[in-house]
């Protein structure tokens, strides 16, 4: 089994509509995982009727019983975040404040505080139109903690790989480089990345790379919109070469992009064409380059 992250430095690049078109061309043989749960959309392409869900806990907020409470002022004067104000009917918190740290509990004289786990999201196990399992999430609007989900739709999808003997893993990351990106890597085998011919998209790339790098994970990367600036392309290409970054395929510019999403569907399915056939050849040579590294 192996596992393989779509990432991208930056939103927009088309990463979770690549990934869904690899997961509709590996088919049976995969189990999808949409990691990027602050903006999950991967089910807007990929159809999912949820067999499972279950409620996310993590972290902890503050909860005053008021019938308890002697209204001493204690918790308000050392809360750091201000997240405990005076009402009428006494002491309140902010649960959007709250930070969860617990000292307001620890230094009340009443024991009047408890800390509570907080329910941040929902974890979701579905079948799709592709004939995969698909693993996914929500994370509440405001929520901490997506790095701590994004672990556990890992290692649920990891667990469903290896109970049905699946071949692959493939991962939707979140875009960016921060902790929901750095948990996604955490396991990978192969990461693609994905990213455009522009100034930002160059940059975020050289950014993301460096994050993978890291991990001493064998990367490739798909240019997408490849043909709107060439010059940058070029640019782009000497940097995977100077970095042995498996340069996968450049896709052209084409509003099929568009078309496909606007009626749910993924590039391979509503195209046959150009777009469809760099696509397949991608997932094939990922396919290739993981089967020698694993003989």
């Amino acid at each position: 089994m192996k596992e393989i992250v779509v990432i991208s430095g930056k939103g927009g690049t088309g990463k979770t509509s690549l990934t869904a078109s690899f997961a509709m061309l590996g088919g049976n043989e995969v189990v999808v995982a949409d990691c990027d749960v602050d903006a999950a959309d991967m089910h807007l392409l990929m159809q999912p009727v949820v067999k499972t869900e279950e409620d996310f806990f993590s972290g902890y907020t503050a909860e005053i019983n008021s019938e308890k409470c002697i209204k001493c002022g204690r918790c308000a004067a050392i809360c750091r975040f201000d997240a405990i104000d005076i009402a009428e009917s006494g002491y309140e918190i902010s649960a959007i404040n709250c930070e969860g740290c617990g000292y307001c509990a620890r230094i009340c004289p009443v024991e009047a505080i408890t800390m509570v786990e907080e329910n941040v999201g929902k974890l979701y196990i579905s079948a799709t139109k592709a004939s995969n399992v698909m693993v996914h999430a929500r994370l509440k609007s405001g929520a901490d903690n997506s790095g701590k989900l994004v672990a556990r739709v890992k290692k649920e999808a990891k667990q469903i790989a290896e109970e049905t003997g699946k071949a692959w893993i493939i991962v939707d990351g979140s875009p960016g480089i921060g902790c929901p990106v750095v948990s996604s890597l955490s396991g990978a085998d192969f990461v693609v990345l994905v990213t455009e011919p522009s100034v930002s998209g160059l940059h975020d790339l050289k950014r993301v790379y460096e994050l993978v790098n890291r991990f001493h994970i064998p990367a490739g990367c798909i240019i997408n919109k490849a043909d709107i600036n060439p010059d940058v392309a070029r640019q782009i290409l000497v940097y995977l070469q100077e970095n042995k970054i498996t340069h996968l395929s450049d896709l052209p510019y084409d509003e099929t992009f568009t078309a496909a999403m606007t009626i749910g569907q993924t590039i391979v399915e509503y195209d046959t064409g150009r777009l469809a056939e760099l696509l397949s050849a991608s997932w094939i040579k990922i396919k290739q380059i993981l089967s020698k590294e694993q003989t």
